[in-house]
């Protein structure tokens, strides 16, 4: 029995693998944080469960957009007589920016990741529950080049030096102009592959320049 016990209280072998305890979504938060760290951004906090007021009205949603219906938006408790008072659980971290700009004066530069909550059947490419990270950046003379610049260098320090980007135009209540972002696949290099659906490019991201109807309603001018 002595010897069986000394046998069990010996230390295990070590392993030449470096173990890591950080989750996948963890690092690659991480990551995406320390890029723009560099580029000056700093992190902003928002309330996971939040207003209509600063989700959807300060971010220029109308009235009636399909986002404030309740098959796409977790609704907490609901006011009809006045939707700028339901609470919900953010269905994008953007309702951390306007909460940023309601306090702070510009120049503004800041990072909001964090977890938000739509509505949608889980599958393989979709859950009920994700991760965004956005970025706001307001001051006096930005252009849509900055923005194009700033985008230009997240991809290539995060998918390497050889990165390409395009930008589609698109359209988000809270941006104008708006556009999609794609990167080159770095899979295939841009040939094409069954990641990038044979095209060579895999959307990453949507952006834009802030819409002057969200700088007035969060008070800026």
């Amino acid at each position: 029995l002595q010897h069986h016990t000394q046998e069990l209280s010996l230390a295990g072998t070590p392993s030449p693998i470096q173990s890591d305890t950080r989750h996948p979504l963890t690092i690659g938060t991480n990551e995406i944080i320390d890029i723009f760290s560099r580029m000056g951004f700093v992190l902003a906090d928002g309330p996971e469960v939040d207003d209509d007021l600063h989700v959807f009205t300060k971010l220029n949603f109308a009235a009636d957009h399909p986002a404030r219906d309740m098959q796409d938006t977790f609704f907490i408790e609901q006011n009809p007589n006045d939707v700028a008072k339901n609470i919900l659980l953010r269905s994008h971290t953007s309702g951390d920016q306007s909460h940023y700009m309601e306090t702070h004066e510009p120049p503004i530069r800041i990072l909001c990741p964090g977890r938000v909550y739509r509505n949608e059947a889980i599958s393989a490419r979709a859950h009920c529950f994700f991760h965004q990270v956005e970025g706001l950046y307001i001051d006096k003379n930005v252009s849509f080049t900055d923005l194009k610049q700033v985008l230009l260098t997240f991809a290539r320090e995060m998918f390497g030096p050889d990165t390409k980007i395009r930008l589609r135009p698109s359209y988000f209540p809270f941006t104008e102009p708006s556009a999609e972002m794609d990167i080159s696949c770095h899979i295939c290099g841009g040939v094409g592959c069954g990641f990038c659906k044979h095209t060579g490019w895999v959307e990453i991201l949507g952006c834009g320049m802030v819409d002057p109807k969200v700088l007035e309603s969060c008070g800026i001018d």
